[in-house]
């Protein structure tokens, strides 16, 4: 089993002079779940190299079991200070994509043709995706073969606008991903801000939140398992 992990490398957030990139949760919970389960991890990113990390999500507050298991794993570290570049990555190679979200990935993932064919193709071949809290965001530009959105009558979920209002970046970030995913069609679904949930239509599975990154690696895994 071979999983390919896509990262943001993008690091500001907007104007603000502040700083962004991946959410840690997002990657580490997942991340283990996968290594746990015997997978082969592989990250990429846009610009290849170490991603950006949004510093917050190492503060205190922002810690968990996994976050702090992964900042001890010489290897991971290792693995995500040298992520291959995206365009180097195909579909064929990959029982599945994950991912991670932060808020990196609407500036930079959202727009990248070439991460918008990665989740057109990998879906075209019948194998599963899961995005998590701003990720799926990224779906915004990808289409169903038939040409409409890809999210277009999917059931779907990611980051709240309520979510994004709490931490008050609702006029920062180049779209609400609630909004844009309910634009675009999607069925979208949330439970009470920062609950972990996870919908799954099919092969695309998307998360509302860092609390949901570890349930929608196990589904994504679960989906690998029934085929």
């Amino acid at each position: 089993m071979k999983i390919l992990m896509v990262l943001t490398s993008h690091d500001q957030l907007g104007d603000t002079g502040r700083k962004t990139g991946f959410w840690l949760e997002e990657l580490a919970a997942p991340y283990y779940v996968f290594k746990d389960a015997g997978a082969e991890i592989v990250l990429a990113s846009p610009k290849g190299g170490r991603p950006p990390l949004d510093p917050k999500s190492s503060e205190p507050a922002s810690q968990t079991d996994a976050t702090r298991r992964f900042e001890a794993d010489v290897d991971a570290l290792s693995a995500l200070a040298n992520t291959t570049r995206l365009e180097a990555v195909t579909h064929g190679v990959f029982d599945a994509v994950f991912y991670p979200g932060g808020h990196g990935p609407l500036w930079d993932l959202a727009e990248d043709p070439v991460s918008i064919t990665l989740i057109e193709t990998t879906l075209g071949a019948g194998k599963p995706i899961a995005l998590v809290c701003h990720a799926p965001g990224v779906l915004r530009h990808a289409k169903a073969p038939s040409g409409t959105p890809l999210v277009q009558d999917r059931s779907v979920t990611g980051f709240t606008n309520t979510e994004e209002e709490a931490v008050g970046l609702t006029q920062v970030v180049p779209f609400l991903v609630e909004d844009e995913l309910r634009r675009n069609g999607g069925r979208f679904t949330k439970a009470d801000d920062w609950a972990p949930y996870v919908v799954a239509d099919g092969l695309l599975i998307t998360g509302q939140n860092p609390a949901s990154s570890g349930p929608a690696a196990e589904r994504l895994l679960e989906r690998l398992a029934n085929g």
